[in-house]
Parts: C-alpha cells; sequence; structure tokens
C-alpha cells in the first residue's frame, strides 16, 4: 500500500533535496561527506547504507540539520538549512523531524513518557498532531510505548535504569510523536537479537506509513534493505549514481 504524503509537503513535490553537498570537519583536508544529488518524496522509505567511517552517521546530521554543509543544499520542505539562523534552524527541525540516534539520546533522569512527550513540549505542530491523533499528547505517547512493546511498569521509570533494548524503543516513540515529516534512523537495531530487531522494524516502516511520515534509515544489516521503498549506497550518492 502506498505511503500518505508527508504531513507538511504539497503532493508530488521532494521532501527532501540535497545538491553538490560537501562537508569537512575542521582541521582535516579531505571531505567527510559528498553527495552530487540526492532526493526524498513524502512518505518514501529509504535504507542507506556503506561502509564503517563512510560518513553515513555525517550524511544524517547534515540532512536534519544538525550540521551544515561546507558547500552546497540541503532543504527540508523547500528549507535551506544553510539560509536558517540558529534558532530557525531548531523550530525547523523539531517541527518536522524525528530522529532516533544511534546512542538514542534520551535524557536519563526524566521518565520514559516524559522523553517520549519532549518533541510535544518544545513544538507546537507536533503537540497539535498527536493531540489529534490520539486526543492528547500523552495519550499519543502512551499508544506509542504500547505499539513499541514497552511494559507500562516501566513508563514512569527514568531512561537511564532502562536496558539499551528498552531505551531504543523509548527512542523510536520519541521520535515518531506528532507526526514528523521525516523521521531519521541510525543504526536503531544494532542492540537487538534477530527477532526483536524483525519486529522493531515492523512497528518503525507502520508506524511511519500510518503517519505519512518518509524514513531515512541506516543500518549495516543488509538483511533488512528489502524491506524498504528504496536501497541507496553511500558511495554511489558521491557520483550522483541512481540508487
Amino acid at each position: 500500500m502506498a505511503s500518505a504524503p508527508a504531513p507538511g509537503a504539497s503532493p508530488g513535490a521532494a521532501l527532501l533535496e540535497v545538491a553538490d553537498l560537501s562537508f569537512t570537519w575542521p582541521g582535516q583536508q579531505r571531505p567527510a561527506v559528498e553527495v552530487a544529488s540526492f532526493s526524498l518524496a513524502g512518505g518514501e522509505t529509504v535504507f542507506l547504507h556503506g561502509e564503517s567511517g563512510s560518513g553515513k552517521s555525517t550524511l544524517l546530521s547534515l540532512l536534519a540539520g544538525v550540521l551544515l554543509p561546507t558547500r552546497g543544499r540541503v532543504a527540508l520542505m523547500g528549507a535551506d538549512w544553510r539560509a536558517l539562523g540558529r534558532a530557525a534552524r531548531d523550530r525547523h527541525r523539531v517541527d518536522h523531524v524525528g530522529y532516533i540516534f544511534q546512542q538514542f539520546n534520551l535524557l536519563p533522569y526524566l521518565g520514559v513518557l516524559d522523553n517520549v512527550l519532549l518533541p510535544c513540549r518544545f513544538s507546537a505542530r507536533r503537540r497539535a498532531a498527536a493531540e489529534a491523533d490520539a486526543g492528547s499528547a500523552p495519550e499519543a505517547g502512551r499508544a506509542l510505548l504500547h505499539a513499541m512493546g514497552l511494559d507500562e511498569a516501566l513508563w514512569d521509570r527514568a531512561a537511564g535504569r532502562l536496558s539499551v533494548g528498552q531505551q531504543q524503543r523509548v527512542a523510536a516513540a520519541r521520535a515518531l510523536i506528532g507526526s514528523p515529516a521525516l523521521v531519521i534512523a541510525d543504526e536503531p537495531t544494532s542492540a537487538l537479537d534477530e527477532d526483536r530487531r524483525d519486529a522493531f522494524v515492523d512497528l518503525l516502516l507502520s508506524a511511519c506509513e500510518r503517519r505519512g511520515s518518509a524514513l531515512v534509515f541506516v543500518s549495516h544489516d543488509r538483511r533488512l534493505a528489502p524491506r524498504f521503498a528504496r536501497q541507496v549506497a553511500l558511495a554511489g550518492l558521491r557520483d550522483g549514481a541512481k540508487a
């Protein structure tokens, strides 16, 4: 079944556009990431792969506006990250991007549900979408935690006291709440066994489809690639090759 258009994106329009991108870390001579061109449609799912150390995580940070390119254009929903001031980038990101970081980046002293609700605290758009989805932001958060299979007994526990696999599911629920246009997942299944890995990918893909969110998913596990609409090799993006 085809995914719905991404929230806030015009039908048929590219949600994400990258052109002539290069990023070099300060003090380095060679670019860490180079992308000739890349685009992502609303609701599209992409499996991004490449060798260890090839710059996949750096590229994800550039797509989300966490890093700015040394050269070139990265635009989300028509807004070029480099053209926005820092505060405007932060607002645009929290409104439209859900990010599952490789190290999860949960606030360890906050409870599980409070971590999930963080995007709704900082984004009126995400809060309104969560309320439309479930009646209230807390109810939307609880529904996502149920969908992620996290026991209710853990919902008030500080996130820092959870196992790695439990933290991963909390991070996914936080990324999905409020139906962001773009979900970015950086090696989100690396801490899971095979059964939990497959179940998690099922949940993530179905949640994105239900909400019309596009998904860029990075993993070393190429067995997951056929689950996605498109497979992209980072090395090919340097040449502008079709994935």
